[in-house]
């Protein structure tokens, strides 16, 4: 009875995903409506889209349960500083902004803005090729969270649970593109906000509540991270230096991620940008902010759990494993929710990415729009069939090297592209060297942390502190190689700016103005 209930919770999951995939076919026939839902996404999609794509199972069982081990309860700070930096302070200085100047250079991707914005098709088809190569082993690890949690509910193997995945969620890409992922998202969100909710409350009973729970973890002392009593329910935890670090990565990379900035370029007007800031924010305070202030409490269950042999992956499925039949199909679909919704946005980045950028004009000379949609829908399938065999080779021979090429992704991305996005939107003066300086010094970096990690300071030897430190240096290179490096034209600088400077008439009840 327990495993029909799971199964079935499971069925009308797939099914709903599946019948909007269907549904929104309508908006999925030219290119700005599939990748963009021809920009008339309203706010609650466009804010919901956007906390999905940021927060995967990586998130709820690989960084909760990682970070919640080595921090304590002090990992509650990076859910808080998502929710300020990385979607808050996204928004307001990145929304409006990037709405109002990808509809003027009528740019639907990120490599396709900086192609425009600095006149440059040499930046547009080296940024298409940095989001190709760093996008799909970012793809890749968003099966990695789903393993022991199908194999504590179901007892199925992990390569069913990706084909299924898979499968399912490149019908309703395919079928629907962005709105169909947008209004996927919007309900995947719904069970995210209420799952987390309901599983933070279960956890913390087993343990005698939020009290009893905070008294256990202050009797905890690992003498090999701190010999200080209660550290790990203390405020900064015993390494607020490494904590910073995450805070920067996962707050501040958002900034600079393809698939999230994205979400920008499709909503549909100024008060829809207001709206999706607060709800944006609700939503990262409540599902960023619960998954690790409850994978802080991952060190109550360390006698069930062995990191050295299982990883911190098996914190997370260890800490729900004592939960009742329906919670832990709940738990099922929060993780799948939140799995499908990034994949989905990634795949859709990607694939319209090669195809506007790279194969378009120049592999394919008067690509129709038709052609381009049908592209698009190709590489989809292309790129969901690339991640799930890179997941399940990874899976079957426990591959370190994949493993760390998922984890520099984010830094590559964001540390190419943070800066000189950016600057773009604000600043008149950012060259287009500068933007070649910080692309190559981002991936470049990355990819040797990876290579050659024992090779670089220590503090640097962490993939989330070199991460955090590309990103950071980012903002100080481009204005740096800005100034000392030719300057772009002013009046093609000036026509790009000028949507920032159109003249329109609003009622008072939308500003004010001067008094007549």
């Amino acid at each position: 009875m327990d495993m029909a209930l799971k199964i079935i919770m499971l069925v009308v999951f797939f099914g709903v995903m599946i019948g909007v995939g269907f549904y929104s076919r309508k908006h999925a026939t030219d290119v700005k409506g599939f990748v963009l839902g021809g920009r008339s996404v309203g706010p609650w999609l466009t804010a919901f889209a956007y906390g999905t794509s940021y927060f995967s199972a990586v998130i709820f069982v690989g960084y909760a349960g990682q970070f919640g081990w080595k921090f304590g309860i002090a990992s509650t700070w990076i859910g808080i500083g998502n929710a300020v930096i990385g979607s808050l302070l996204a928004w307001v200085i990145l929304g409006r902004r990037t709405r109002i100047m990808t509809q003027h250079l009528n740019s639907a991707t990120m490599p396709q803005f900086f192609g425009e914005r600095f006149n440059s098709k040499g930046l547009k088809v080296a940024s298409s090729i940095i989001v190709f190569i760093f996008l799909i082993p970012y793809t890749a690890s968003l099966y990695n969270g789903l393993s022991r949690l199908f194999g504590m509910a179901f007892n199925i193997d992990y390569s069913v649970c990706i084909i299924i995945m898979s499968v399912l969620t490149a019908i309703y890409v395919i079928a629907g593109g962005y709105m169909a992922t947008a209004i996927n998202d919007f309900i995947q969100g719904i069970i995210m906000l209420f799952g987390i909710v309901v599983v933070i409350a279960a956890v913390l009973k087993v343990n005698g509540g939020f009290t009893g729970s905070l008294d256990g973890l202050a009797k905890i002392v690992d003498t090999e991270v701190s010999t200080t009593p209660g550290v790990f329910n203390s405020f900064f935890g015993p390494d607020a230096l490494s904590l910073g670090f995450v805070v920067v990565l996962t707050s501040l990379g958002t900034w600079g991620l393809p698939q999230m900035v994205q979400k920008f370029y499709a909503i549909k007007s100024e008060s829809d940008i207001k709206k999706g800031t607060i709800i944006s924010t609700f939503f990262a305070i409540v599902v960023a902010g619960g998954c690790y202030f409850l994978g802080g409490f991952g060190r109550l269950f360390s006698a069930q759990i062995d990191v050295a042999a299982n990883g911190f992956d098996s914190i997370i499925p260890t800490m729900l494993s004592s939960l009742s039949p329906i919670l832990i199909g709940l738990v099922v679909i929060l993780v799948l929710s939140a799995s499908m919704s990034t994949l989905s946005s990634l795949v859709l980045a990607s694939s319209s990415t090669l195809t506007l950028d790279l194969i378009k004009d120049n592999i394919i000379k008067n690509m129709s729009e038709k052609k381009q949609v049908l592209s698009m829908r190709i590489l989809v399938v292309f790129f969901i069939v690339i991640s799930a065999v890179i997941a399940l080779f990874q899976y079957n021979t426990k591959s370190n090297f994949i493993a760390q090429l998922m984890g520099v992704s984010w830094g590559a991305l964001a540390g190419s592209f943070l800066a000189p996005f950016l600057y773009s939107l604000y600043w008149k003066k950012t060259t287009k060297l500068s933007c070649w300086v910080c692309f190559i010094f981002g991936s470049v970096l990355m990819t040797a942390n990876m290579l050659v990690r024992p090779h670089f300071p220590t503090i640097l030897q962490s993939p989330i502190n070199c991460g955090a430190f590309a990103m950071v240096a980012g903002l100080v290179i481009v204005p740096l190689i800005s100034l000392v490096s030719k300057k772009p034209s002013g009046d093609f600088v000036d026509g790009v700016f000028s949507c920032y400077m159109r003249k329109k008439e609003v009622l008072v009840t939308d500003n004010i103005g001067d008094e007549e």
